[in-house]
């Protein structure tokens, strides 16, 4: 069976990358401290961008999707969900508030990964909210041929208990130690997590919510102001390589859990990376052309109306289409491409 032994890594060499992620994301953390102390009311508008990208983000991963106009009034809870995609949706925005309001009270236990769980799908009919699986999950992808195959068998629901009660205890007593730096200690919990995959459903999404507790938890509020979800559903397949990678071999206690790592701290500078920028577009009450001009001069290449969106989510696509079309009309962007190989290059 498998076990979870996070004691060696205090002795464990890592690579040069590695290393200079972690060295990047303090600095990071650092800065961050001071918006928060200068900027609050930007970085609150920055708050309510993200927990909408966040709770759209995370539930398209699994295929689950509205309109935009829904996902708005859903987050917002200004309307009730018409069908199951919405009471996911719902049920992932409540779990994500919680989170964001009371992480510092929420114990890495099994206990209140269960209840975190149980409100993801409270408002959804399924009856197994809150409850391990009861029968063998697999992870499953798809050949060229459309042909289902799998991926990786995670524990059966028998050695499910005893995992996650293990998992859980492993990691707290290393954070507690001190001695391994919490963000390699998080990328391993969530990995041995998605090996377990605990629940019937909901595990990629409970996933999600539990790296963003475990963040704060440790003092890194980033995916508060910046979708972490979003960051991960651009680059779903990147995900999706370096979760199997990682797989290989995890039974038998032989797995190398490293291209994970590395995806999720990337993800996570990414996200700090972004942080600064957008703090500077949403700081002062600037015409949308202005707003949508600061978001281009700082892409390089080519770049498309979503990269622009998602660099000033507090504008609408409209608004965003409008002030490219105007950039295009002073020469200063050219469009390329139709339809939705649209793309923009900037000449200035």
């Amino acid at each position: 069976m498998r076990k979870f032994n996070y004691s060696n890594l205090k002795n464990r060499t890592w690579d040069i990358k590695i290393i200079n992620y972690l060295t990047q994301i303090h600095e990071e953390k650092g800065k961050q401290q001071l918006f928060l102390k200068q900027k609050p009311e930007e970085l609150e508008k920055l708050v309510i961008i993200a927990k909408i990208q966040s709770t759209e983000s995370s539930n398209e991963i699994e295929g689950i999707r509205t309109t935009n106009t829904r996902l708005k009034q859903l987050v917002n809870e200004k309307t009730a969900p018409k069908n199951r995609a919405e009471e996911e949706i719902a049920g992932y925005r409540d779990a994500l508030n919680i989170v964001h309001e009371n992480f510092d009270a929420i114990p890495i236990t099994p206990n209140f990964i269960l209840q975190l769980h149980k409100v993801l799908l409270s408002h959804t009919s399924t009856s197994y909210g809150g409850k391990y699986k009861n029968v063998q999950n697999y992870i499953s992808g798809t050949n060229e041929n459309g042909e289902s195959y799998t991926l990786f068998t995670p524990l059966s629901p028998f050695e499910t208990p005893i995992a996650m009660q293990e998992l859980c205890d492993e990691y707290n007593r290393a954070l507690g130690e001190g001695v391994v730096d919490p963000l390699i200690l998080i990328p391993l919990f969530i990995h041995d997590f998605l090996c377990i995959h605990p629940f019937i459903d909901g595990n990629g999404r409970m996933s999600r919510l539990l790296t963003t507790l475990l963040l704060y938890r440790s003092g890194y509020y980033v995916g508060k102001y910046i979708s972490l979800e979003a960051k991960i559903a651009k680059n779903k397949d990147l995900y999706y390589d370096a979760l199997y990678d990682s797989q290989i071999g995890w039974h038998e206690n032989e797995d190398d859990a490293t291209p994970f790592i590395k995806y999720l701290l990337s993800t996570i500078i990414n996200a700090y990376n972004d942080f600064e920028e957008r703090v500077e577009l949403v700081s002062d009450k600037k015409p949308s052309i202005e707003v949508v001009r600061m978001a281009v001069n700082s892409k390089l290449g080519k770049f498309t109306k979503r990269d622009i969106l998602e660099l000033v989510p507090s504008l609408s696509s409209t608004s965003i289409e409008r002030s490219l079309k105007e950039l295009c009309d002073s020469g200063e962007i050219r469009k390329e491409g139709v339809g939705k190989s649209t793309y923009y290059i900037r000449l200035k």
